[in-house]
């Protein structure tokens, strides 16, 4: 498992998994997001986006549109992706990340910490309101002060041995055995048994 800067070729694969999980596609680019790749099956994992805002005083960075597919998470995949993003900001000569998000638990393991919506600066205040109307309403704001990255020993384990798992039963089928509705599995005739 690895995570790379996204491919201009992704970029549908990007925008189907954006809206499938309700996150912010606003001024969408491509070659802003990065993506988690097992490097057995090619597979795609999740992807996240570092945004530049410009204002009066300088640049922000917001780290945004952050997700990992059903059948990859719990294993540190997320945290591998905000990982690299974080190093990108650093490249880019950010000292602070901000992220507008309702996932404060998973970020603050990261270092992240909250921030006032008072305290964000005025574009920030700006998105984290049109988040909290449109995408995401328990959204805050949060910041990483760069160097402060912390990944947890435990998520760096999880990424290294992370593989899908099954997706939970088809719609078709019933979790649970049909003794529980009360057929005998023994003799019971189906829809499409002509007995013959």
């Amino acid at each position: 498992m690895y995570v790379r800067d996204a491919k201009n070729r992704e970029e549908v694969w990007l925008l189907d998994h954006i809206e499938a999980m309700s996150l912010d596609a606003t001024a969408f680019r491509s070659r802003d997001y990065v993506v988690a790749v097992d490097e057995a099956s090619n597979e795609k994992a999740g992807f996240g986006r570092i945004r530049i805002h410009k204002t009066d005083d300088g640049e922000l960075c917001e780290l945004t549109s952050i997700g990992v597919l059903e059948s990859w998470r719990r294993q540190g995949v997320g945290a591998h992706v905000v990982e690299r993003l974080v190093e990108h900001a650093r490249d880019e000569g950010f000292d602070r990340v901000y992220s507008l998000t309702g996932s404060t638990d998973y970020l603050a393991q990261l270092g992240f910490r909250g921030v006032e919506s008072a305290d964000l600066p005025e574009k920030l205040r700006e998105r984290l309101d049109a988040k909290r109307g449109n995408i995401e309403p328990d959204a805050v704001g949060m910041v990483l002060d760069v160097e402060a990255f912390s990944m947890p020993e435990r998520l760096r384990e999880r990424f290294k041995r992370a593989r899908p798992r099954e997706e939970s039963s088809d719609a078709g089928e019933s979790a649970e055995p049909a003794e529980d509705f009360g057929i005998d599995s023994e003799s019971a005739t189906y829809k499409y048994d002509t007995g013959s």
